[in-house]
């Protein structure tokens, strides 16, 4: 009897960022998810920080819906600092004929694929295209660096403790 393969559940957001930040190398560059709070206007899905001091964002989109509904969006991904020097859209690699129509023609574009190997997944990351530098994006300064990272690290903590919930009474975790 000749069984048909699994289906490779969709990739979620969360997947999506680890994968997109192990492939910007996450030993080099500072990352940070959903920043928002205390630096910009609107929220980066992921802004990194290169050893250059310069910043850019990665918006992560998992549907066409979602990526239609932020082209509506006023803020456009600008910093009224210019402190973003590049802007990215990733997908997952399949939605790209879906949505690459739509995906502004300075940002870059990186692609995401989910695969199962070995009763795993494992995440293909890859640059489809690379983005504009805005003119006159500045330097982030050491200060801004500095309380960027500790936003960072403010979201470690929240998931240590949220990780902490999960234990039970006996100690074994759920996850």
């Amino acid at each position: 009897m000749i069984t048909k393969p699994k289906r490779i559940p969709k990739i979620t957001t969360a997947e999506m960022e680890v994968a997109i930040a192990k492939y910007f190398n996450i030993r080099q560059h500072i990352i940070v998810p959903n920043l928002s709070w205390g630096f910009f206007s609107h929220e980066c899905d992921l802004f990194l920080i290169r050893t250059s001091g310069f910043g850019f964002e990665v918006e992560i989109k998992i549907s066409r819906s979602d990526m239609i509904a932020d082209l509506k969006k006023e803020m456009n991904h600008i910093d009224n600092k210019n402190r973003i020097v590049q802007l990215y859209y990733a997908f997952p690699y399949d939605l790209l004929p879906k949505v690459e129509e739509f995906v502004p023609k300075d940002c870059g574009i990186i692609l995401v694929k989910k695969s199962k190997w070995n009763n795993d997944y494992h995440y293909h990351t890859s640059m489809y295209r690379d983005a504009k530098r805005r003119k006159g994006a500045k330097r982030l300064t050491e200060k801004e660096q500095l309380k960027i990272a500790r936003l960072g690290v403010m979201r470690v903590w929240k998931l240590k403790e949220n990780l902490n919930k999960l234990k039970t009474k006996n100690g074994k975790t759920k996850i």
